[in-house]
């Protein structure tokens, strides 16, 4: 399927689906949280596009826009396609907003049409709503409210209509596909505006990448990262252009029993799922001894030789051999048994998280990308991983670094702008160049480096900039520690905020961050720590809906217990 040929993404679904006629039903969609046998299949999801598609067109003129809040589930993706094809633009909302940031979204972006998944997902936003506009649901809970199954019923009794017969073909790759707005570590969400050639331009990117993965199987995706997410929104469209069977899961709580029945080839997740994952096996490994001990860091240890295109000697290839035997095809068989790889993107993949699970298997490709970049600008590749990095850019965009270290990316993939948001639009798009606010730099081989961070660097009493995340990944590492805040801005050292389950685990922290100084630069170290035992959570407000910390919330709580530090 030739990506840049296709002028929109409805245009993508329909085509696939001509590609798939001669199956037709063949299973698309699952949804683990209902019967694990019902599928939907490629020519119901086809005949439910058409049928809302019609629904919507008598409710929404070209350009009007349509807010969608719902868990991840298949009638997300066919709500999103059906917005589209009738003229609309999707605003997903996520569904762990704050009761004001749903009614700074609805008030700013004033939709004509709101769907709902159901009354828990409806209340949340009822009372932001006006009375002229049409509120659908995809369960029956009011009478008020048409449903999905209402609708269905009603439109399949008719007869085909040219609606159903013809996708919109008046789309172009310019026009304006979705709303996304940024989770806002400060200040009100921006509503970033992505187009059609946008994603379709990351799909191309993506399936250059994941093309080499599944040439020979069924390509099969478990979905957990919220679909209002711009990484897992864009990676739906990338599931079509592959023909992939997509499982939704039912909670991260049941990820792993979920990996089980869908057997994914590919997984799509942000570098928190990872620390946890990081932490869990390593765990178990430490409290492995002898001859299982030895196996363990011999997989290790020639698992990350081989990442790293070191040459292994004679024999160290059949010790390597018994590690892919008795270990990493064990570790495989945890997840399903297929999965060919895990794609990480969303924030900075710690490396000693990266190099870990690769050596012991679970292949994982770092990337990199930003909302406004519909969202991804570059991405390690299979067989080819330089784990520092995240990876070449796409071929379909443009990466350079500024004089002052900052990336610069230019393509198709670049947002429309803010909605509403004239002058934050000009701040960052400059001559067709995005200013990404990372700092990095391209290596001798052509792949990006991230380095910093512009606008949370730290910039202490001796002028020296120090990057919070990396030190905070770094303490992390650690199986007693949660979650940590790094602090220490126009001061002569830092301290840190440590998210810990017991005032008991105080030593083993100390011992460990006595160990972990010795690695850091003399900027680096922390000095002092506060255990807390509250975690940073999206309910408290300390974590945006994409699991990054909240800065100027936390320092709004602690910054007094900060300040005793010093």
């Amino acid at each position: 399927m030739e990506l840049n040929k296709i002028n929109s993404l409805v245009e993508l679904f329909f085509l696939k689906y001509e590609e798939k006629k001669s199956a037709p039903n063949k299973p698309f969609l699952k949804w683990l949280k209902i019967d694990k046998n019902h599928f939907l299949t490629w020519k119901q999801v086809e005949h439910n596009i058409c049928i809302l598609s019609e629904y919507l067109r008598k409710n929404l003129n070209t350009g009007d826009r349509c807010v969608l809040l719902s868990e991840n589930r298949p009638e997300w993706l066919i709500a999103d396609i059906a917005i589209m094809n009738a003229g609309g633009i999707t605003v997903p909302l996520f569904t762990t907003y704050s009761e004001q940031d749903y009614k700074y979204i609805i008030n700013d972006c004033k939709p004509k049409v709101c769907i709902v998944s159901n009354d828990i997902q409806y209340r949340k936003i009822e009372k932001f709503i006006s009375n002229d506009t049409r509120v659908l649901s995809f369960e029956n809970f009011n009478e008020k409210i048409e449903s999905f199954k209402n609708i269905l019923e009603k439109y399949s009794k008719k007869e085909k209509t040219s609606v159903f017969l013809n996708y919109n073909q008046e789309i172009s790759r310019k026009d304006l596909a979705c709303i996304i707005y940024t989770s806002g570590t400060t200040g009100n969400p921006k509503g970033v505006m992505l187009s059609h050639g946008g994603i379709l331009s990351n799909c191309e990117g993506a399936q250059e990448i994941l093309d080499p993965l599944v040439k020979n199987d069924e390509s099969v995706f478990l979905t957990w990262l919220p679909l209002s997410h711009s990484y897992e929104h864009t990676v739906q469209f990338v599931q079509i252009s592959l023909g992939a069977k997509v499982f939704y899961a039912e909670s991260l709580e049941k990820l792993l029993p979920n990996m089980l029945v869908a057997k994914p080839t590919i997984m799509t997740a942000v570098p928190r799922f990872y620390q946890n994952l990081y932490s869990k096996i390593f765990l178990n490994f430490s409290k492995q001894t002898g001859f299982k001990k030895k196996l363990i860091e011999s997989t290790i240890l020639l698992g990350t030789k081989s990442l790293n295109k070191q040459r292994l000697n004679f024999k160290e290839k059949i010790i390597d051999f018994l590690c892919e035997i008795l270990v990493r095809k064990k570790i495989k068989n945890q997840f399903g048994s297929k999965l060919k790889a895990f794609v990480s993107g969303g924030g900075a993949l710690d490396q000693k998280i990266g190099e870990f699970l690769n050596s012991i298997g679970l292949q994982t490709l770092q990337g990199y990308g930003l909302t406004e970049t519909s969202p991804v600008v570059s991405c390690n590749i299979p067989g080819n991983i330089k784990i520092e990095t995240v990876g070449p850019p796409f071929k379909t965009n443009e990466v350079k670094i500024a004089d002052d270290g900052e990336i610069l990316v230019k393509g198709e993939n670049v947002m429309l702008g803010y909605w509403n948001m004239k002058k934050e639009t000009e701040d960052v798009i400059k001559n067709g160049w995005l200013h990404t606010g990372d700092i990095g730099k391209i290596t001798k081989d052509g792949n990006l480096k991230i380095t910093d961070r512009k606008k949370e660097i730290i910039v202490n009493l001796g002028g020296d900039n120090i990057s919070p995340s990396k030190i905070e990944n770094l303490l992390c590492l650690n199986e007693k520690i949660k979650q940590s805040f790094v602090y220490g801005d126009k001061k002569n050292y830092l301290v840190a905020l440590v998210v810990s389950e017991s005032e008991e685990n105080k030593k083993q922290i100390e011992f460990y961050l006595e160990n972990l100084n010795k690695s850091l630069s003399l900027v680096e170290k922390v000095k002092k720590f506060k255990l807390i035992k509250e975690e940073f959570t999206i309910e408290n407000g300390m974590l945006t809906p994409t699991l990054k910390l909240k800065r100027k919330k936390i320092l709004e709580k602690y910054k007094e217990d900060l300040e005793k530090l010093y």
